[in-house]
């Protein structure tokens, strides 16, 4: 009898389970592209890039959303070869199956403007934001830095396969696969006859040059070298590298105003792993004072919320050159401590979602995208807004 009991109890909670699943979100299986391999438009340890297609249907089958997953850089051989043991550097490590859920949701209570487009998650498996195109692979490592043309291959396959008739199309991402869908905004367009409609959307891809504790700035650093093994200047727009260093346009700031093709980014201004990592990581905090920090923004110390104040003030100046174009741009910044807002459906849109000006991030993209009305919004100061769904690590 108690097993049987067991057994009922296991059986509802898995159907409970099933049915969260499906409210937020569903799951979608891979596509392996095999032959990229050929033109080597690989992963780091030389394996098939990666793709999960959710077909469109009804008045959205001629329309397609490409997101292109995040998950950092490599900037070295080391940290390029722990990378290529990792779902981030090999199709070998990858689940068969990722869960679709906010702006690739696909119900329209969840996902009013885009729930019935042809949605398509891109792995990120070259560790350069698809910057990356070397000729030689070392045989001793077997690396390969080839993710520009992955980013290539993957557009191509999906245009064979109908996305060429595409009447509207975005290019999004978040994270280091939101810098890729700035960085990659243009040559996506080009893709497209002129008949299509195609925007760009950057969700937390927006990393600014901000200096550390010690008043260096890390990530320029870092990005210097990132830039210099994947051999990525080839990738970046040569309206900033004829004006400054490669590494400095990895950086939004430096690039967005040249940038023709319609962009919408939204970010919090508290960027979580921006200031987690660039901010005050480990190296200049070796005595963990920021770590409570860092975890949960409600436990900073005054000395340290003042500092992020500070992050927030440099990230909207960040800003200042983003509208310095014809083409029209959106932006929804809020004052929340996170990080990737538009995959997550409770910082989609939820009834308790973040809003800017009465409308969740969902609602600000789909009004931006088809035209009925302008958003650009900059959030006040932490902790005026009560809507955030801050981060707690």
């Amino acid at each position: 009898m108690m097993i049987k009991k067991t057994c009922l109890w296991l059986c509802v909670i898995l159907i409970g389970s099933l049915r969260v699943m499906r409210t937020y979100g569903f799951y979608v299986n891979i596509t392996y592209l095999e032959s990229a391999v050929d033109i080597g438009a690989v992963c780091l340890d030389g394996s098939p890039p990666a793709y999960h297609w959710n077909m469109g249907s009804g008045a959205g089958i001629n329309n397609w959303l490409v997101h292109i997953e995040g998950g950092g850089w490599c900037n070295n051989v080391s940290t390029c070869l722990a990378r290529s043991l990792t779902r981030l550097g090999s199709s070998k490590q990858m689940m068969e199956q990722v869960a679709f859920s906010g702006i690739l949701h696909d119900e329209p209570q969840y996902n009013p403007d885009f729930y019935n487009w042809n949605k398509i998650k891109v792995r990120y498996c070259d560790g350069a934001s698809f910057t990356g195109d070397v000729e030689n692979v070392d045989p001793e490592t077997n690396l390969h830095f080839r993710g520009a043309r992955i980013f290539s291959a993957v557009i191509e396959d999906l245009l064979a396969k109908g996305m060429i008739n595409a009447e509207n199309a975005i290019l999004s991402g978040c994270s280091a696969g939101g810098l890729a869908s700035i960085l990659h905004c243009d040559k996506f367009k080009a893709f497209f006859p002129a008949s299509t409609t195609v925007k760009c959307l950057a969700d937390a891809g927006y990393f600014i040059n901000s200096k550390d504790l010690f008043g260096k700035r890390r990530l320029e650093a870092f990005y210097d070298d990132v830039v210099n093994i994947h051999g990525s200047a080839k990738s970046l727009p040569p309206s900033c590298t004829s004006k400054m260093n490669n590494s400095l346009c990895f950086f939004p700031e430096n690039v967005v105003q040249e940038i023709e093709t319609p962009l919408f980014v939204t970010n919090a201004a508290y960027d979580s792993w921006q200031i987690k990592n660039a901010v005050a990581p480990g190296v200049v905090d070796p005595h963990g004072k920021w770590h409570d920090c860092k975890m949960d923004i409600e436990q900073c110390s005054s000395d340290q919320i003042e500092i992020i104040q500070e992050f927030r003030l440099e990230f909207i100046r960040a800003l200042d050159g983003f509208f310095g174009t014809s083409s029209p741009r959106g932006m929804f910044i809020n004052s929340c401590y996170a990080h990737c807002q538009t995959e997550i459906q409770e910082t989609w849109y939820m009834s308790d979602s973040p809003m800017l000006s009465n409308k969740t991030i969902a609602e600000a993209v789909g009004d931006w995208f088809y035209d009925r009305s302008a958003f650009e919004e900059i959030d006040c100061p932490y902790p005026c807004d009560k809507t955030c769904h801050n981060r707690i690590f």
